[in-house]
């Protein structure tokens, strides 16, 4: 495995929103969601992410999230996904969503 140099992880933009909406998406390959993340002077980005285990609709609006948003829009199905949201896998395979501890303004970077 290559180290990764620094000016190379720089360039990846990494932010907090907030999901402000979620749908289902039955058109997707693997169970997902269709999310709508609010990152303040960002702007709104749109995401899909295979969180339905762990996660249902309703509770994921108005919750923070971590995403990395300067990666090229990427079509998944008819839906256009915009960032990518991070998580981390649990033991049974399942995308555990990464979420700051306490409040923080959408669009504030991760340092």
């Amino acid at each position: 495995m290559n180290d990764l140099q620094w000016d190379e992880f720089a360039k990846v933009d990494i932010r907090c929103g907030t999901i402000i909406a979620a749908n289902t998406f039955p058109e997707a390959k693997k169970p997902a969601y269709q999310l709508t993340i609010d990152f303040g002077s960002l702007g709104i980005k749109k995401s899909s992410a295979q969180i339905t285990t762990h996660y249902n609709i309703e509770n994921l609006i108005g919750q923070q999230i971590v995403a990395v948003v300067n990666f090229p829009p990427k079509q998944i199905a008819h839906f256009m996904s915009e960032c990518l949201v991070l998580g981390v896998y649990d033991k049974q395979n399942q995308v555990v969503l990464l979420t700051p501890t306490h409040s923080v303004d959408n669009g504030q970077p991760i340092g």
